[in-house]
């Protein structure tokens, strides 16, 4: 039997919605890569985010992300989680969720703000192009933004224990 790996052991009957550094690894160059959970409902007790509003929230946050002055060279990777309860964010260095929380913060106004084409919603670009939700992913970040980014908690940081 293959032994479970970390995001397994996570309790997530007691996860609150937040920003958790789900690992850190080390890569053969010695670089630090550190991977944050970004976790926008409730597991198992508040309902998924519908598929077309997570593809919409991840065209604008790793546009956003790939943009941003200060962080671009650090980014790695954006991508939704497959139970539809959040995103995996990656960057480059030895980072804690209190370091990242004015950039997250930043990447759910813009989102919450966003008006107009999604990036890379085209056929061209995007294997599922119509598959967005626009009107609903800015609901989504308005939320997460007003009820938990706005004033976090020690458990909106830190997985439980």
């Amino acid at each position: 039997m293959m032994k479970k790996i970390a995001s397994f052991t996570i309790d997530h009957t007691r996860l609150e919605r937040g920003i958790f550094l789900s690992r850190r690894d080390t890569t053969v160059s010695g670089d630090v890569i550190s991977t944050f959970d970004i976790r926008l409902t409730r597991p198992n007790r508040e309902p998924a985010v519908a598929g077309a509003v997570l593809h919409t929230i991840e065209h604008l946050a790793a546009t956003y992300l790939r943009n941003h002055a200060e962080w671009e060279s650090r980014v790695i990777y954006w991508g939704p989680m497959g139970c539809r309860t959040g995103n995996y964010l990656l960057l480059s260095g030895d980072l804690t969720s209190t370091d990242i929380l004015p950039l997250v913060k930043e990447t759910f106004e813009f989102i919450a703000d966003f008006e107009g084409e999604i990036p890379g919603a085209t056929p061209r670009d995007c294997g599922n192009y119509s598959y967005n939700d626009l009107a609903e992913a800015r609901k989504v970040a308005r939320r997460y933004l007003d009820e938990v980014l706005s004033a976090p908690e020690y458990e909106n940081l830190n997985y439980p224990e």
